[in-house]
């Protein structure tokens, strides 16, 4: 059982930082891509952030130069730097790892693997 956990939201300043970490732990994994999304009462989930393992990165147009997203492979760790942080940061924010397991004799195909997501609250 693939478990994802994240860690490090709370209550943060408009203009201050916050960061995110996620870990994926259980079975052997080959990580695809992890990815940040956010949701806002009432709004759809966003892609925030995501890092495939070559690490290649993509961001939401509104956290660009804000936000960065980095990968520690050995850890199946991903972190998300949240800077100049804004009201409209204020989120659900939930960690998905797209991976493939190892099930002692084959790779099964890979999937998404969601966190329970972490409360980020941006005051003004």
């Amino acid at each position: 059982q693939v478990q994802v956990v994240e860690s490090g939201g709370g209550l943060g300043q408009a203009g201050g930082s916050l960061r995110l970490s996620c870990t994926a732990s259980g079975p052997p994994l080959s990580i695809y891509n992890m990815i940040w999304y956010r949701q806002a009462p009432g709004k759809q989930r966003d892609l925030v952030a995501s890092i495939n393992r070559e690490g290649g990165t993509d961001y939401l147009d509104d956290v660009k130069g804000r936000f960065a997203i980095s990968m520690d492979n050995a850890k199946n760790t991903v972190n998300l730097q949240m800077n100049s942080l804004k009201s409209e940061d204020t989120a659900v924010y939930y960690c998905d790892v797209v991976a493939a397991v190892w099930t002692g004799d084959r790779w099964l195909e890979p999937r998404d693997h969601w966190g329970q997501g972490t409360q980020v609250t941006v005051s003004s």
